[in-house]
């Protein structure tokens, strides 16, 4: 027997109240993105400033440890930001973490270079990287949380699919500002020496302003409800383990899906410089157009889900992803120009977004509201620090040592790993507890 539909208002005044709700707490996910972001799109300009070296491969590697020892602080930002969220509101959870983003960007704008400090400029820049892994590993969970919980029934994927527009939105805002300073604002010699600063100032300001229009961010009904419970475990340790399976799936649908998104966003950059042999410009650009068309797929596929459920698109994705890895990184690699290359991601793209366009939702529709942020944060957090924080880094070393098509089979391997658990996990759309809570409340 179909499920009890869930009640929702009509009213254009509450489609509007929730619309708004959403482009403003996914508005804050695109500026956190663009601060995150900005390190990997300007990695090839500072890393001499921080990494002195003669080998290019050998100070990108450096760089890339550091972008990747700050996800390992993602796990704790998740935890933190996810008691917040679940204890004192999703609102002052986003809140605090875009505050965090703020003061990373800063302290990577105004540090001074390896020639000025020595060695206290590279522990400076692992510093601020650090702020900025426990803010995004608090932002996640909680917009994510947010986004589900303000959606409706009918168009939740849809409307949380708008948390990784805005996620790839920041990343093509990144290489924007890049593109007008390569070509229209500076020489690559000023970029080298002062101007690669200039992104993180405006990442600063833009997470300021973020802050002031979250000032008045409606708190959601979920979040409202279990407060008036007070209930004992809310956003503890202790509740996440009531829901060990629903833990073990959120890492294991997460694990394949994250280090594909991050090899074609944060690492195609270096790959298509270094291995495909593209110019500086010709690697932003093709960067910047793949970015665009996988930010128009997001709503399709959120769409989409909301029609035919959740669990064929991560299949999909999963079955192709499996299938299609090693020959497009292998065509990539060889491919004759950047048009080529393009069109190769591009339809890499159609292959990730079936996770991308989804993943915030299928994990916000499997915990219940008292530990929802928590639950969809902290195990999220985990399986992105050790599947796609360290997939760049991987990469390049498989690289260095000359085995670069082996990252290829590795990428493989862990996207055949989610699939399995996609196969066996329930198709949340059809049993979300969001759904069910709010069933309850209005019955």
């Amino acid at each position: 027997m179909a499920p009890t539909p869930v009640p929702t208002p009509d009213s254009l005044g509450d489609r509007a109240r929730r619309i708004k709700a959403i482009l403003i707490g996914s508005a804050g996910n695109l500026v956190e993105w663009y601060d995150f972001y900005a390190y990997s799109a300007f990695a090839l300009y500072f890393a001499k400033s921080f990494f002195p070296n003669e080998d290019p491969v050998a100070e990108l590697l450096a760089t890339a440890s550091i972008f990747a020892l700050g996800f390992f602080m993602r796990p704790v930002g998740g935890w933190v930001f996810g008691y917040i969220g679940d204890n004192l509101g999703r609102r002052k959870a986003l809140m605090l973490s875009v505050l965090l983003m703020c003061f990373g960007s800063l302290i990577i704008a105004l540090t001074p270079t390896y020639a000025t400090i020595g060695v206290l400029a590279p522990v400076m820049l692992l510093v601020a990287r650090l702020l900025q892994g426990l803010s995004l590993g608090g932002e996640y969970g909680s917009s994510a949380t947010y986004l589900s919980e303000m959606a409706t029934s009918k168009e939740r994927g849809f409307y949380s699919s708008f948390q990784y527009v805005t996620l790839i939105g920041g990343q093509l805002t990144a290489l924007l500002v890049l593109l007008i300073l390569q070509n229209v604002l500076l020489t690559n010699e000023q970029l080298r020496a002062w101007g690669w600063r200039i992104p993180f100032f405006i990442g600063a300001g833009l997470a300021l302003f973020t802050l002031v229009m979250r000032r008045n961010l409606q708190e959601t009904e979920a979040f409202e409800r279990e407060k008036a419970k007070k209930t004992r475990k809310t956003g503890t340790l202790r509740g996440l383990m009531d829901h060990p399976r629903e833990v073990a799936l959120v890492f294991g649908l997460t694990a394949g899906g994250t280090l594909a998104f991050y090899v074609y966003t944060t690492y195609m950059q270096k790959f298509l410089k270094l291995s495909a042999g593209l110019t500086d410009a010709q690697t932003t650009w093709v960067s910047a157009g793949s970015l665009i068309f996988a930010m128009c797929l997001q709503p399709l596929y959120g769409a989409l889900s909301d029609r035919i459920g959740r669990r064929p698109l991560l299949i999909g994705f999963g079955v192709l992803g499996t299938l299609c890895t090693v020959p497009l990184l292998t065509a990539i690699q060889q491919a004759s120009g950047p048009w080529v290359a393009f069109l190769l991601i591009a339809g890499a793209w159609l292959i990730v977004s079936g996770y991308t366009s989804i993943n915030a939702v299928v994990k916000a529709e499997l915990f219940p509201a008292a530990i929802r942020a928590s639950g969809v944060g902290l195990p999220y957090a985990v399986a992105v620090s050790l599947f796609g924080g360290t997939a760049e880094y991987i990469a390049l070393w498989f690289k260095s040592i000359g085995h670069e098509s082996w990252f290829y089979w590795y990428a493989t391997a862990v996207i055949g790993c989610s699939l399995l658990v996609y196969l066996f996990m329930p198709d949340t759309k059809k049993a979300s507890r969001i759904d069910a809570e709010a069933r309850a409340h209005h019955s």
